[in-house]
């Protein structure tokens, strides 16, 4: 795998992905990916990250956001995993490490492509066999998208809405769920490492010029 990348330039739209240490299934227990989603909403409350989807597995995470500036994600990231890590530690009475050194950062191109990879972590655990549909993985920013809780909202809906072209929030809704079926009818079986891989992922004219910035 490449060295993570963590330099966000600014205005682009983020694809977060952080294992656990040695890959070890310290996600395993539902409390554990309750208390990183609680301080995933800290972070909105405290910092005003734009969060435009994520989900929690039993060993890593997946996190879409959208840089508005001021150094807001990196701070966002070192809050989430500082105290996740330090609450399972305390807890398990451990010591060591809770996360790899290093999250990798891919910037998405705000297109089709940008949706393409919302459904891809919205299908993480149906590829990985531990559920049927996104709907079933509580821990996940599906249920935000499809039915937003009248308070403790993470996902930002107006930024996804505003990003897709999407005159109302049913519009985004349907797309969303057609996407995911349309996806649910072909093999989802094989991980496609570019998304959590690359430095960017779009069109060559984007990719480009992502990298030449």
């Amino acid at each position: 795998m490449p060295r993570a990348n963590r330099h966000f330039l600014p205005d682009q739209v983020w694809h977060i992905t952080h294992r656990c240490h040695k890959q070890e299934f310290l996600f395993k227990f539902s409390k554990d990916r309750t208390n990183w989603i609680k301080w995933l909403y800290e972070t909105r409350q405290r910092y005003g990250l734009c969060v435009l989807n994520y989900i929690v597995t039993s060993n890593h995470i997946h996190l879409l956001v959208k840089d508005t500036g001021q150094n807001i994600i990196p701070q966002s990231l070192q809050l989430i995993a500082g105290r996740t890590a330090q609450q399972y530690n305390q807890r398990k009475k451990r010591k060591g490490a809770y996360w790899e050194d290093r999250y990798h950062a891919t910037a998405i191109e705000s297109d089709e492509h940008l949706f393409k990879c919302l459904v891809y972590i919205d299908l993480n655990m149906v590829r990985a066999g531990a559920v049927k549909h996104p709907r079933d993985w509580v821990h996940s920013g599906y249920h935000d998208i499809q039915s937003p809780p009248e308070r403790y909202s993470i996902i930002d809906i107006d930024a996804l809405r505003e990003l897709g072209g999407f005159s109302t929030h049913e519009a985004l809704q349907q797309a969303h769920l057609e996407w995911i079926n349309a996806e649910l009818r072909i093999d989802q079986n094989k991980r496609q490492a570019y998304w959590s891989e690359a430095v960017a992922v779009g069109s060559k004219d984007y990719i480009d010029k992502f990298q030449n910035e």
